[in-house]
């Protein structure tokens, strides 16, 4: 009696704390030393919450992380993404070592079993004054349901305290209550775990919220004073132990070799040190008799420069006035003059023209990710070179040969607003259309030294991860990308890669797939290409066939396991937020050494493509509908949201006419993915980007030509909400 009275004593507290924010019961936050900007820190669920469980709490918007965390019996790794401020969404790989990977002990070895799932949590009520901030999770909610749970949960900062109390199901409904949602209808009172009657991976929302009792938990994360930000997490623990995971070891599950170690606490107690601003170091005790370990890193990439501020500033012309008194005499040396200023700032001059007293210029460039900044920093060279009597300028880009936009710019306004650093007040003066591209109207194209090379050589890496031959296969190989421009409309892109270093040799697991095997011969691909490899060879030419339809025809090693030859047609109204266009490909299977040689395998494949950017959130949602490369027909779902730093964060799921059967284990293609602007970590503006993607399994199922050079990502800045939505950069 004497514990469920504390019990009962704690969470009354903790409940007048959270909801009645007593102002007296601490000094003055001034009193003490805190560090500034501390974000909330990270659970070993690896997701925002105490030690073990969750909290209301979310990172900013934009906001991209890592949490790793040891726990016995599980070592579990997290990549958590913030597409908004009120929904944090996360991936979980999680290493149980109580049991095999497999039922066969000689096909798992040594490997431990691994469990892969998804989470989500969705702030439904944003802290105030008086009133907590709220939030709904579920835990593996598309999974295998050993970790599934699902809560709702209430978080109050008071001073340097941030207290947390809240309500779970599944793995959450320890030492609880009976389910409230049951008075509603008794069948909230069954939850079904056994998962034996589908391919695992999905969404098991006949289970949610379900169950015969709901668990009771809260803590206390407060910030020590004069400590540097050290925090002291205290919480009572709701995980029930004897559900999760394989608690009695083969009694739960028959190849588990180990029974977990069983609870002798609810309290569990840790410390968070934050050894910089964005990574965490942490250690805890929990359970009553266990000690776990770990860190989570993190950075808030939606902001427009949101790790390296410094950037290179505009340069003036370099006696600008001595190149204006010459530029009056003739338009020729005003074409040269414009020439000689813009291509070593890396914005090549493509055509010019003086009309009255307009003077019109063309010009591509691959530097800044903002087209306002590129179109900004034109000006102002046309601008320090140009004589009195041109008034305006009339700024049109180009990108794989084809018109995107005309900017036309009052120059009196430009600069004016310019001494204020006031970009939308230059809006009221500036006019934006689309582009045709027709050279024929300029009186001035220099000469483009063609064919033209770029090229690069960095190293790179491939590997696999899970599997019952090992958890980590690497490839460590010194990699060569280049662009051959043959015209202004026509490339070829090639990227090739040398072996360095492998442990390849080690994977032996081959595809069970049941359909025709288009991606799940991984394996192969990865071991007979550990040499040397193409990865890419693909020619491409681009049309414009109308002022909104753009159109491209490639053919090659389009990827590394398929070549292909095909091609798209977009139509793209420039001030529209909205996009269609069809694409059609011929396909043949690449031999595994990934060099010139084909498999038997051929296939046609192609799709509808609708496009929609919602202009003030930036999200992107494209719907895919066509035939697969395995010959099974469907849809694909994408979403994603773009940042102001060009930090970019989606998810996507494929359906398909093939059985979850056919398929295999997963049910249906999902994933997630991420793209890391590389100026955001360097000094330099680029517009290169680190992309990311993660599925939970590699099936032959809803799998697509992955080919570059798509024409929605070429035609970007063919749309006026994304020239709008940078405007601000226009005077960077």
């Amino acid at each position: 009696m004497n514990n469920i009275k504390g019990k009962e004593l704690f969470f009354v507290l903790l409940a007048q704390v959270i909801f009645l924010n007593p102002v007296k019961l601490h000094a003055s936050i001034w009193d003490y030393i805190y560090p500034k900007d501390m974000y909330p820190s990270f659970s070993n669920s690896g997701t925002i919450g105490l030690i073990q469980m969750p909290t209301a709490r979310m990172l900013p918007g934009g906001s991209l992380a890592f949490s790793w965390s040891d726990s016995d019996p599980y070592q579990r790794g997290s990549i958590i993404g913030q597409p908004f401020d009120w929904l944090e969404a996360s991936y979980q790989y999680t290493d149980i070592n109580n049991a095999l990977y497999s039922l066969t002990p000689s096909f798992s070895g040594d490997q431990t079993y691994k469990d892969k799932g998804f989470d989500i949590k969705i702030r439904l009520l944003k802290e105030g004054v008086l009133l907590p901030a709220i939030a709904m999770g579920l835990k593996d909610l598309a999974g295998t349901n050993v970790f599934s749970a699902e809560y709702l949960v209430a978080s109050k900062k008071v001073k340097n305290f941030d207290f947390t109390i809240g309500l779970g199901w599944g793995n959450y409904s320890n030492n609880g209550i009976r389910n409230p949602l049951g008075q509603i209808d008794n069948d909230f009172y069954t939850r079904d775990v056994t998962n034996n009657s589908t391919q695992g991976g999905e969404f098991s929302t006949g289970n949610w919220f379900r169950g015969k009792k709901v668990g009771v938990f809260g803590g206390i994360e407060a910030i020590l004073p004069n400590m540097h930000g050290v925090r002291l997490k205290i919480e009572y623990d709701a995980t029930d132990y004897e559900k999760e995971g394989f608690p009695f070891g083969r009694e739960s599950f028959n190849f588990a070799f180990k029974n977990v170690r069983k609870q002798s606490s609810n309290l569990n107690a840790g410390f968070v040190y934050p050894a910089s601003e964005n990574l965490h170091l942490k250690i805890s005790y929990i359970k009553g008799n266990t000690i776990s370990f770990g860190f989570s890193w993190k950075a808030n990439l939606g902001k427009k420069n949101p790790l390296a501020s410094k950037k290179p500033v505009y340069r003036e012309v370099e006696n600008k006035e001595i190149y204006r008194i010459a530029t009056s005499q003739d338009d020729l040396i005003l074409y040269r003059a414009a020439l000689q200023n813009l291509n070593p700032r890396d914005l090549k001059l493509q055509a010019a023209s003086v009309e009255g007293n307009t003077l019109k210029v063309v010009y591509q460039q691959n530097t800044h990710r903002s087209w306002m900044r590129a179109t900004g920093r034109v000006a102002r060279v046309l601008n320090d070179i140009s004589p009195e009597r041109i008034k305006s300028f009339e700024i049109s880009n180009i990108n794989g040969g084809v018109g995107m936009y005309t900017m036309s710019i009052n120059r009196e306004s430009f600069i004016n607003n310019s001494f204020s650093n006031t970009p939308k007040l230059a809006l009221k003066e500036m006019k934006v259309s689309g582009f045709d591209s027709n050279f024929d109207e300029f009186k001035y194209i220099p000469k483009v030294k063609m064919p033209d090379l770029f090229w690069s050589i960095s190293p790179n890496f491939r590997m696999q991860l899970g599997g019952p031959d090992g958890f980590f296969f690497g490839n460590l190989r010194l990699g060569f990308k280049g662009e051959l421009a043959i015209t202004r409309n026509t490339s070829i892109k090639a990227a090739a890669s040398l072996g360095i270093a492998d442990n390849f040799n080690e994977l032996k697991l081959k595809s069970d797939s049941v359909i025709p095997h288009v991606r799940t011969d991984i394996v192969q691909y990865l071991k007979e290409s550990n040499d040397y490899a193409i990865d890419q060879l693909q020619l491409d030419h681009f049309l414009k066939l109308d002022s909104e339809i753009f159109a491209r025809i490639s053919i090659g090693y389009i990827e590394s396991m398929f070549g292909a030859a095909g091609g798209e047609i977009l139509w793209k109204p420039f001030f529209k937020n909205y996009a269609v266009g069809v694409e059609a490909w011929s396909a043949k299977q690449r031999s595994y050494d990934m060099l010139f040689d084909f498999n038997d395998y051929s296939t046609e494949t192609g799709f509808v493509n609708f496009y929609f950017k919602e202009p003030r959130s930036q999200i992107l949602f494209t719907l895919k509908g066509g035939k697969f490369l395995a010959g099974d027909s469907g849809f694909n779902f994408d979403f994603s949201r773009r940042f102001k730093s060009g930090f970019r964060l989606g998810a996507f799921f494929s359906l398909t006419d093939i059985s979850e059967y056919e398929f295999g284990e997963g049910s249906f293609d999902k994933g997630f993915y991420f793209f890391l602007p590389i100026e955001a970590f360097w000094g330099n503006y680029s517009k290169e980007s680190y992309g990311f993607g993660l599925r939970p399994l590699t099936r032959d199922g809803a799998a697509a030509l992955k080919h570059s050079h798509g024409l929605y990502a070429i035609t970007e800045q063919a749309e006026f909400n994304n020239i709008y939505r940078d405007w601000d950069d226009l005077y960077d």
